[in-house]
């Protein structure tokens, strides 16, 4: 990334909303456009982030925000057909989709479940003002991360879902996140999920670029899960090498929610995770698994917060990289368990391989404790593949990088293994040895010759 100044960027950011900012709240709900001025003084007060604070400790996101993007205030006029454009989908994979296009929800190339709202946000508080209002922005106004204020800030685009009570959709839903264009392209998207009580739901988020050009997506998403709601997140990245991905996901748990999350990142040049889970009601659950399999010059950091705010709670986590070329990879996993919170179980675990010499690998998962009547647990190891399993195996007539490949390969299966629709995980397995082996992300017949740098 190259050498940028924070300066400069935050005041180009804060001058570009004072440029647009009656066009960023023309007819957008009220719930977002009060929270706009506020979030945009936070940017100019604190500036972006830097490496070396608490939360980007190992990471630069200047050289992210350091080129010169188009800003997309209005609905892209491009129609895309996610059927015909999307070439990672999942053969066999029956699901509902829901296609966005550089932001903004494609209508007519989404099909939508009964009686469950998927919408644009404008609609979704027209639809639903009551919950839209109660909702928007209350979990990430908490964080203190300027990266998520300038989202709200700028935010115009994403989508609403909500899944009524003791709803079960019968099939999962696909949201298929595509970026194209013709010039680099900078987005802020913002979505907004209600679990509604009881409901259960599989949402699979594809993140794509149908272009070689410099994209920023700057993503947040907050999911509220009310008392007993399941919902499993699957998120496959796979942007381009040439552009950068900054993902915040903040997720609210109430009492007997069942949370499986499982974030799989293949391509983008830059990738930035925060993964924020709030245990709010007792007897949650959340099992929580990454994967990232970054190569030539590629960063990717993976940041998760599990806050067990009430007690008899369970959060369960493991991360695992695997890192060829020129990679850098960095992990920050904190768990706080509060004064009240008795009876939490707690488990974290990050696992990580350097396959090359040049590739590097930072980590610091962190427990805080302040109850007593508690078991918990973290951990981490970074290490080279087993050199003794490959003497053993090049012993039995396996051919050196046939050997290696097993290796990385049942390493990335105990994530691969938690997936709970089999056809995607089948898929999810497909396209992890594609990436080991170094051919492209998503197939033999994808069009995209992503850069293998």
């Amino acid at each position: 990334m190259e050498k940028v100044s924070s300066t400069a960027i935050k005041n180009k950011l804060t001058a570009l909303y004072i440029q647009y900012a009656s066009n960023i709240a023309y007819r957008m709900p009220a719930a977002m456009n009060r929270v706009r001025e506020e979030s945009i003084r936070k940017v100019a007060q604190k500036g972006l982030p830097q490496k070396g604070c608490e939360r980007y400790r190992f990471t630069d996101i200047m050289g992210a925000f350091g080129h010169t993007y188009a800003y997309m205030i209005e609905r892209p006029t491009i129609s895309v057909d996610s059927k015909k454009a999307f070439h990672c989908a999942v053969p066999g994979l029956d699901t509902y989709t829901i296609t966005i296009a550089n932001g903004w929800i494609d209508a007519a190339n989404s099909t939508v479940p009964d009686g469950v709202v998927a919408t644009g946000l404008a609609e979704g508080a027209q639809r639903c003002p009551d919950l839209f209002a109660q909702h928007y922005n209350r979990l990430a106004a908490a964080k203190d991360d300027t990266t998520i204020s300038l989202n709200t800030a700028f935010a115009r685009s994403g989508i609403f879902l909500y899944i009524p009570d003791n709803v079960t959709i019968d099939k999962p839903i696909q949201v298929v996140n595509i970026l194209s264009g013709d010039n680099p392209l900078m987005v802020n998207q913002r979505n907004l999920i209600v679990a509604g009580c009881g409901s259960q739901a599989k949402i699979v988020f594809c993140d794509h670029t149908l272009s070689e050009r410099q994209f920023l997506l700057n993503n947040v998403t907050e999911i509220v899960m009310l008392d007993g709601s399941q919902l499993d997140c699957y998120s496959i990245q796979n942007l381009n090498d040439h552009s950068s991905q900054i993902s915040s996901v903040m997720i609210e748990q109430n009492t007997d929610s069942q949370l499986l999350a499982n974030t799989l990142t293949l391509h983008g040049g830059f990738v930035r995770n925060n993964l924020e889970v709030l245990m709010n009601g007792s007897h949650a659950e959340a099992n929580i698994y990454g994967l990232s399999l970054p190569n030539g010059h590629q960063h990717v950091d993976n940041f998760t917060y599990i806050d067990h705010a009430v007690p008899e709670c369970t959060s369960y986590e493991l991360y695992k990289n695997v890192l060829n070329g020129h990679a850098v990879g960095a992990f920050g996993g904190y768990v706080l368990v509060r004064p009240n919170a008795q009876k939490t179980n707690a488990m974290q675990s990050n696992k990580n391989i350097c396959v090359s010499s040049d590739s590097r690998m930072y980590t610091k998962p962190q427990l805080e404790i302040y109850a007593d009547d508690v078991k918990c647990s973290h951990g981490a190891t970074i290490g080279q593949l087993d050199e003794n399993a490959l003497f053993y195996m090049r012993q039995r007539g396996i051919g050196e990088e046939e050997a290696k490949m097993m290796l990385m390969s049942a390493f990335a299966h105990e994530v691969v293994r938690t997936i709970r629709i089999p056809i995607l995980a089948d898929r999810y397995a497909e396209m992890i040895e594609n990436r080991l082996r170094g051919k492209q992300a998503a197939c033999g017949e994808c069009f995209m010759k992503c850069d293998k740098r």
